[in-house]
């Protein structure tokens, strides 16, 4: 049944026109997000069923059994792919909600060309999380299309002027980076040897990093939700065509206690070669300056119309602006964009630290209360896609919120 070109999207909207909408169920990859998808799925009362690889299934399978309705345990992440699994899922009337560790286990191509399952998000966004993607589907080039704040990107590493960092991928781990920051071409060689030599990293892997101007600022994850509804009327189904869900930030392994040190013990820790890591382990809440609030929604419509022109559909469900706010020349703070992830954030602190997931639900309760089940609220990010599906399936427009 999977073509041999990209699936086109009036494919899987005929998928999901074939679906019982009385039997809807949401399709979740064991990782990353699975827990909050599940926890969102089964207050909304939609079934759902979780794919999770043997070996790593305890988390879903024992420990946090009640969430999902049916745990499928896999050898291979590829399993998913064959032709008895899908039409499984076709049979369960499957709404899948990507995430990034599907994106890097199942694969780009893959669900590009051979995922016959109809998917909450944009398919065809999932791929501009990739630095290297050829445009219109780069986020480099989005952001520029977008006319938004974004670090200086150096095109050689014997362009590097300032204080920089490279975002290089660890070697045995697609998930996770290895960044370094250089402040000039002496430095980017003399470390990358060095992790090369380590194992840190791979030549290949080193070609295709990014190096980019390092932003002095705090970081923030501006978290954001679009309404595929939305997109595809003339008469909007919700008050705006996307909300602000919260904001959070992320801390590595050993690299964030080693920022935290005395700038001494550093260097000391260095010349003993220290081995700094990157690899994200928690998540923290984080809020906003309300007077500093425009400009995040500002850039961030930017970002959703120029999604919608250069990308269409647009962007569906969730999406995460990651940046920095420093301040600029005039001495105001400005958000510098540097990362954009077109899925489920994948950080569960959002929930409950957000204050603007309180003002989402008096501003939907209206709406939801006709489709939602009763005492249901607005409380957790994935809680707004389970709201769209939900409004979906109530007007019979499943086709419009898939790709």
């Amino acid at each position: 049944m999977p073509g041999q070109g990209e699936i086109k999207r009036s494919e899987i909207q005929h998928i999901a026109n074939d679906y019982d909408l009385n039997n809807i169920h949401i399709g979740i990859f064991g990782s990353h997000s699975a827990l909050p998808v599940g926890f969102a799925a089964k207050k909304a009362n939609i079934p759902s069923l979780i794919f999770t690889k043997k070996g790593r299934e305890k988390t879903y399978a024992k420990y946090n059994r009640t969430l999902y309705d049916d745990v499928i345990v896999i050898e291979e992440w590829e399993d998913m792919l064959s032709e008895e699994t899908q039409e499984m899922m076709r049979r369960k009337n499957v709404v899948f909600i990507p995430n990034r560790s599907f994106v890097v286990y199942v694969g780009l191509k893959q669900i590009e060309s051979e995922f016959l399952i109809p998917i909450y998000g944009s398919r065809k966004l999932l791929r501009s999380e990739e630095r290297t993607a050829p445009p219109p589907r780069n986020q480099y080039y989005l952001l520029k299309q977008a006319n938004i704040r974004t670090p200086k990107l150096f095109e050689s590493p014997d362009e590097i002027d300032r204080l920089s960092v490279v975002k290089v991928q660890q070697k045995d781990n697609p998930l996770e980076r290895a960044y370094f920051y250089p402040s000039n071409p002496e430095e980017y060689y003399k470390v990358s040897e060095k992790k090369i030599k380590a194992g840190e990293i791979s030549e290949e892997g080193l070609r295709k990093a990014a190096i980019e101007e390092f932003v002095i600022g705090p970081m923030l994850n501006a978290n954001f939700h679009s309404y595929a509804l939305n997109l595809s009327d003339s008469q909007s189904k919700f008050p705006n065509d996307f909300d602000l869900v919260g904001f959070s930030d992320r801390e590595q392994t050993n690299e964030t206690g080693f920022r935290r040190l005395p700038a001494d013990i550093q260097m000391e820790l260095s010349e003993r070669g220290f081995r700094r890591t990157n690899e994200e382990i928690c998540h923290r809440g984080k809020t906003l300056r309300e007077s500093k609030l425009e400009m995040v929604y500002e850039n961030a419509e930017k970002l959703m119309k120029t999604l919608k022109e250069e990308v269409p559909p647009g962007m569906i469900g969730p999406i995460g602006i990651q940046g920095a706010v420093p301040i600029d020349e005039k001495d105001r703070p400005e958000f510098v964009i540097f990362d954009l992830s077109f899925r489920v954030p994948g950080d569960p602190a959002i929930g409950p630290t957000s204050p603007y997931l309180r003002y989402l639900d008096v501003k939907h309760e209206e709406e939801y209360a006709k489709f939602m089940p009763s005492n249901w609220k607005i409380k957790e990010p994935l809680d707004l896609s389970m709201m769209e599906i939900k409004r979906a399936i109530h007007e019979q427009e499943l086709e419009k919120i898939v790709t």
